[in-house]
């Protein structure tokens, strides 16, 4: 069935079979389509994953499956839906400090990729063509491809990183961007739930969060990308068009001269604070 986007509600297009349609019930103030919890019930099993705070596994969602993606979609049609707190792990790095990682629970991650979904196309249309951390058909491989290319045609290169990149993203700029993309309410109000939804930490206390999108979440890296999208990329596309993001939020300058360097880094490095201070450039 061909289908397109209008507002909210994914809407048959009028050359779609009548017969088949799903029916909508008007008595919830939000048409999510069962179908696309499903849909992201799959994509969610494919991608496996540790258990959230619940300590339930895929395996143990799926024991009683039709009645858990029931659960899920008639709270989320309802506007009822209120994620758990995000389990807090630390993943150690190469240079011996750790990453903290956000892992919501099983029924969570369908939930965020039913948002993620229905936002993706529209934010895909936007980013800047040589952003490719995060994105569907594009990878860290691609994007080093691309600087390989450039390597050729410019002899210097800046290797810039924006520390703790997921952690200070700033809810309020966050928000204003994706109401800027979309007006539909559902998605709004549970990427605002999702964005506040606290802490647990590996000690069992429970920690508020004041900004940032957790990194371990479904929807997180479309938030993420957004975000970067207004803050940075677009101004680096103005001032540096030769840059390239690879992945959480690290960057590769392509610079003629030596020179050019030093002033390029004081620009970039103070475009940066003002992103992680929450201002965009």
């Amino acid at each position: 069935m061909g289908l397109d986007r209008r507002g909210c509600v994914v809407q048959p297009s009028p050359r779609a079979n009548r017969r088949r349609e799903e029916p909508v019930d008007k008595a919830k103030p939000f048409d999510i389509p069962k179908r696309e919890v499903w849909e992201a019930f799959k994509r969610v099993k494919a991608n496996q994953g540790a258990a959230g705070v619940d300590r339930q596994s895929i395996a143990d969602f799926e024991v009683d499956l039709s009645n858990n993606l029931y659960k899920l979609w008639n709270r989320l049609s309802s506007g009822s839906y209120f994620p758990p707190p995000v389990r807090r792990v630390d993943i150690p790095k190469a240079d011996g400090g750790t990453r903290p990682l956000g892992i919501p629970t099983v029924a969570d991650r369908i939930a965020q990729e039913v948002a993620r979904r229905y936002l993706e196309p529209y934010l895909e249309a936007v980013f800047h063509a040589d952003a490719y951390g995060y994105r569907p058909g594009r990878s860290a491989i691609d994007a080093v491809r691309q600087a390989r290319q450039r390597c050729w045609r410019y002899d210097w290169v800046l290797d810039i990183d924006v520390k703790a990149y997921f952690d200070s993203i700033d809810w309020e700029r966050l928000l204003k961007a994706v109401r800027h993309h979309t007006d539909c309410r559902w998605v709004l109000l549970y990427i605002e739930r999702w964005l506040k939804a606290p802490v647990q930490m590996e000690d069992g206390s429970v920690v508020p969060r004041t900004a940032g999108t957790p990194q371990g979440g479904v929807i997180s890296p479309l938030l993420a990308n957004l975000f970067l999208h207004y803050a940075f990329d677009a101004w680096m596309s103005r001032t540096y068009p030769h840059s390239v993001r690879a992945i959480r939020g690290r960057c590769h300058l392509s610079l003629q001269e030596r020179r050019t360097g030093a002033g390029a880094m004081e620009r970039v490095a103070g475009s940066l604070r003002g992103l992680q201070a929450g201002a965009a450039p």
